[in-house]
């Protein structure tokens, strides 16, 4: 028997390489590292759902941009490519595993960013309907229910660290996609780390 019937994504790390967003849209070099580091810090520490266009609005003044600039970004994030191989894992996964993303966004940017995959996902659970931000359980749970999979049987592909600790606390094993090479520090391991979606494929398929 396969050992996953399912597997969900981090959309904007996992899959999608979102840094392009952040070296184009602030015009400064020394403050792209910065607001994504902050938007993403506010994404997780947000709790309750506020709307997203919000935070990154917020992120922006804290690192001494004008909020101005928060469309722009947005938009941009709509528009993101794929990982290079990611494209072809998620059409082999699809054939034998149902699939899925959880991601920190409305509704409008989560379809539309998914989109770009070019490959079509059985569930794309964002905040905005889960009404909560990763790494609270509800975005998780909303894309399990949606699945009709079971957690322990469904592997979360992690973009980055707190992705890890949210997916362990609702029961799935985390493939961490530590594309950029980010220190984990103390926090929870994950079942395995890789810097590629391919090693996904061998995973799904051992006995």
């Amino acid at each position: 028997m396969a050992p996953y019937d399912g597997v969900l994504f981090d959309l904007f790390s996992g899959l999608l390489n979102s840094q392009p967003a952040y070296d184009e849209v602030p015009g400064s070099a020394a403050l792209d590292s910065r607001w994504r580091s902050e938007h993403s810090r506010l994404s997780y520490l947000a709790g309750d759902y506020r709307p997203h266009d919000d935070l990154v609005a917020e992120a922006a003044k804290r690192v001494g941009l004008s909020s101005d600039r928060a469309p722009a970004l947005v938009a941009r994030l709509g528009e993101l490519r794929p990982w290079p191989e990611a494209p072809a894992v998620l059409a082999q996964l699809r054939a034998t595993v149902k699939i899925g993303v959880v991601t920190n966004c409305s509704d409008e940017l989560g379809r539309r960013a998914a989109a770009q995959i070019g490959v079509p996902f059985d569930v794309v659970a964002t905040a905005e309907v889960a009404g909560a931000y990763k790494p609270r359980p509800e975005p998780y749970r909303l894309a399990l229910e949606a699945s009709d999979v079971n957690a322990a049987r469904t592997l979360f592909v992690a973009g980055s660290p707190d992705d890890i600790t949210g997916a362990n606390r609702v029961g799935m094993p985390v493939y961490w996609h530590n594309r950029r090479g980010v220190d984990l520090g103390g926090r929870a391991r994950p079942l395995v780390e890789h810097d590629s979606l391919a090693p996904l494929l061998d995973m799904l398929t051992a006995s």
